[in-house]
């Protein structure tokens, strides 16, 4: 693998990163609720989900997904069912600007594992992660070459620009809150949870190629 290629790859990889989607969405939560720093929970879960999708692609289940229709089924319904408590979750907020129970650490849904947990749930359980990396990984890694370093070159260089993705998006979410009152939180809140069920009904329709 030349520079060359993995810049190629670079470039795609931001771009599908930053387009927004459920891990996305959920840094820009994160922000609004509980500040950057504390963001960053969620997104080393994020980061970790990278690192076991790409292994997961490396020793072949993208492939065993693609080609079997009940093992596709079963890891898309639970994350369509995931991502759409979350959505229902946000819904019902009562909005991100009120950071008390945070602060205080009563609301264990914004203490750090927990905002780990989530967005390593929410990305590990989408079939169409795999899916993209089994099509999208082997066009960077050269056959005649060994396949370990370089599947960890796009491991880390991936996981590299999501982290810095995620944390702009976490800022965004945090600086929100510096200008938006109560009603404005609240409806950023119900925006990222309709995004989120809305991503929910995507990939409850989505299909799988076939053979």
């Amino acid at each position: 693998m030349n520079a060359l290629t993995l810049f190629s790859f670079a470039i795609v990889a931001f771009i599908g990163i930053a387009t927004p989607g459920p891990t996305v969405l959920l840094a820009l939560t994160n922000g609004s609720r509980v500040g950057v720093r504390r963001a960053c929970a969620g997104i080393a879960g994020a980061v970790a989900s990278d690192f076991i999708l790409i292994g997961a692609v490396a020793v072949g289940l993208g492939a065993l997904l693609a080609a079997s229709e009940f093992w596709f089924s079963v890891v898309k319904w639970i994350g369509v069912a995931y991502l759409a408590y979350l959505g229902l979750m946000l819904l019902r907020s009562s909005g991100s600007i009120d950071l008390a129970t945070s602060a205080d650490g009563k609301d264990g849904s914004r203490q750090p594992h927990a905002l780990f947990l989530k967005s390593f749930l929410v990305a590990i359980t989408n079939p169409k992660g795999y899916l993209f990396f089994s099509a999208f990984l082997p066009q960077f890694v050269v056959p005649s070459a060994p396949q370990l370093p370089q599947y960890l070159t796009l491991a880390l260089t991936f996981a590299m620009l999501d982290v810095l993705i995620m944390l702009a998006y976490a800022s965004a979410g945090s600086q929100a809150m510096c200008f938006l009152k109560r009603s404005g939180a609240l409806w950023l809140d119900r925006i990222c949870g309709g995004a989120l069920l809305s991503l929910a009904g995507a990939l409850a329709l989505y299909r799988r190629a076939g053979p």
